[in-house]
């Protein structure tokens, strides 16, 4: 008789959603997210499903790469069970969001995801990187739509950067300033900018200087009294220990592509509880799916997650349907929850 709960099939697709405008970092520029999704399918015929976004200029990988990453991989992976696959996974070198891709699909089938609460979360609104009179146009309109916490996008022109800010926090006193800077400062202008600033009130600022720069970072650290949070510099849990026991950053920022799926988020998000780190829980720009896996991440681990970077849905173009959750707003609520989509 055949076992049960074994894998006979993975299958990839790659899809595509339009964004409403484009979105701009200082490490690139997006019109569509584009993304790999996967299908995982058992022999009593139940289907795991995760997703991975092209994010070349963060992960290293494109949709080309995750494809092949995926497709060299899979063989090894049909005929184990979702468990022996999960583990089998991350003991093999490809790229963290191929791998995220697969771990979100078998982390589907091995738990269902449920939360322990289910009172609405809110997410930031990011404002991409502009000019400045376009940022503050945008950040206003975003603000009187009921989104009060802005993630703002600066880039490598530390004067555009210092301007946009303070200009921000007088037109919109009330708005939580999320600083993100991508890696695109140096030292020296994140000190300029932070000294500059250190009379504003700003909730954080992101990655100011590049990944591979703890001494910098820890730097900036010491001298800034906005706190400073480390995204690109934290992939992984050993990434996280390295960067909070040296004292290199205030709090870090999880994202399920970078860390290689749900299973290790869970193994930051759990050391993270025990050492009472202060996190933020973000995304790149991303399908529905892998939206949904964070998402349930969120609702269960706020004592942990201060900061909900995961904004994706607001700036597709068109809705989807494939959300378990629904926004109202900044405020995301469950299906799970007392409220619906027709009441808000």
């Amino acid at each position: 008789m055949p076992k049960l709960n074994i894998i006979s099939k993975i299958t990839t697709k790659v899809e595509t959603l339009a964004l409403k405008t484009p979105f701009i970092t200082a490490l690139r520029r997006v019109e569509n997210i584009e993304f790999v999704r996967v299908h995982v399918f058992l022999n009593n015929g139940k289907i795991g499903i995760g997703e991975a976004p092209a994010t070349f200029a963060i992960t290293g990988e494109d949709i080309e790469i995750i494809l092949d990453s995926i497709s060299q991989v899979k063989e090894l992976l049909v005929g184990l069970s979702p468990t022996m696959a999960l583990e089998k996974l991350h003991s093999l070198s490809i790229g963290s969001s191929a791998k995220a891709s697969l771990d979100m699909a078998f982390m589907s089938l091995i738990a269902s995801f449920k939360l322990l609460h289910t009172q609405p979360i809110k997410t930031d609104i990011t404002i991409s990187l502009n000019p400045k009179e376009k940022m503050l146009s945008d950040a206003k309109e975003a603000f009187e739509n009921g989104m009060d916490i802005l993630k703002i996008k600066l880039g490598s022109d530390i004067s555009h950067a210092i301007d946009v800010t303070e200009e921000l926090a007088l037109l919109l006193p009330n708005a939580k300033l999320l600083i993100d800077a991508n890696q695109a400062w140096s030292l020296k202008d994140s000190l300029v900018y932070v000294n500059a600033l250190k009379d504003i009130q700003i909730e954080l600022i992101e990655q100011p200087v590049h990944a591979d720069d703890l001494e910098g970072l820890k730097t900036i650290t010491e001298a800034s009294s906005i706190p400073i949070l480390a995204d690109e510099a934290t992939f992984t849990l050993s990434d996280v220990k390295k960067v909070m026991q040296s004292r290199s950053a205030d709090m870090i920022n999880i994202k399920l592509m970078k860390c290689g799926g749900v299973s290790r988020a869970i193994e930051i998000l759990e050391y993270a509880r025990e050492k009472n780190i202060v996190c933020m829980l973000g995304s790149m720009l991303e399908g529905p799916y892998s939206i949904n896996a964070a998402l349930y991440l969120a609702f269960n681990y706020r004592d942990v997650i201060k900061y909900i970077d995961l904004d994706s849905p607001l700036l597709y173009k068109k809705e989807t349907q494939e959300l378990d959750f629904f926004f109202k707003g900044a405020d995301i609520y469950s299906s799970q929850s007392s409220i619906s989509p027709s009441s808000t």
